[in-house]
């Protein structure tokens, strides 16, 4: 049994259908990337796995380690191990880096039955997972993603995800307006975490991150639909033909 299991999932957002049955799962120790051109589905797929409240679930189920959580709200996913780096990280003026990353951290403690972290082995635990992403350590101390740059926002989502340690993490395009040295950084972050107790979910209709976090499974999303599965091998075909012949495969298979 897979950690995540996504089946004939149906979503709609303001009354349109965007997810048309698709099928998914993705196991710890695991990395996939989920391709596909803009439109396909990939955000509104991220975001129901989250319980974003804007969707509506109409068919399908989503179950996390064997437990159905299709009606779970996002926090109680957060606390059972599921985390999302967003696309377009908000700012969280008033909270900084620091009292930010406890707060989520000790209501994960406390969902698992421990007691908060104490504060010299928070600061342990910050100050070397900043080192490992390279951000500065006085970033503790501002405002969430207030005022950062678009590479500091995303390495910002790779600290939380190395601090609060989730079984499965979803990365919407967390690539994407990154230059080359915040891409590489991101990605050796990525790197960095994974391992036998996380699956990860990547996210993007670009190649160059999957040069560099080489995934074990790749998943192609037209219309709604996985419409085409393969190894990193599919990468290479993608980036040497683009998207137009997956939909000329569906066309004529329809």
């Amino acid at each position: 049994m897979a950690d995540l299991e996504i089946s004939n999932l149906h979503v709609t957002a303001e009354g349109k259908e965007i997810l048309k049955g698709l099928d998914l799962e993705v196991s710890k120790g695991e990395t996939h990337a989920l391709m596909g051109p803009n439109g396909s589905g990939k955000s509104t797929l991220a975001n129901a796995i989250m319980g974003h409240p804007g969707l509506q679930i109409t068919d399908g189920r989503i179950s996390f380690q064997g437990e159905d959580i299709t009606e779970a709200d996002p926090d109680e996913r957060s606390r059972m191990g599921l985390f999302m780096a967003f696309q377009y990280p908000v700012a969280i003026p008033g909270v900084t880096v620091s009292k930010y990353l406890r707060m989520v951290l000790n209501a994960h403690r406390e969902a698992r039955g421990e007691e908060g972290i104490k504060l010299k082995d928070f600061r342990r635990d910050t100050e070397a997972a900043m080192e490992q992403m390279k951000i500065p350590r006085e970033f503790s101390s501002r405002y969430l993603n207030d005022g950062f740059s678009g590479g500091e926002k995303k390495r910002m989502e790779i600290l939380q995800m190395a601090m609060f340690q989730p079984q499965l993490a979803v990365l919407d395009e967390t690539d994407s307006g990154l230059d080359i040295d915040a891409l590489r950084t991101v990605a050796n972050g990525v790197n960095a975490l994974a391992g036998p107790d996380l699956g990860t979910l990547i996210i993007t209709h670009y190649q160059r991150i999957l040069h560099l976090v080489e995934p074990s499974s790749v998943h192609v999303m037209y219309e709604g639909r996985i419409v085409k599965q393969g190894g990193p091998e599919l990468v290479e075909q993608l980036e040497e033909k683009g998207y137009g012949w997956i939909g000329d495969e569906v066309e004529a298979a329809a």
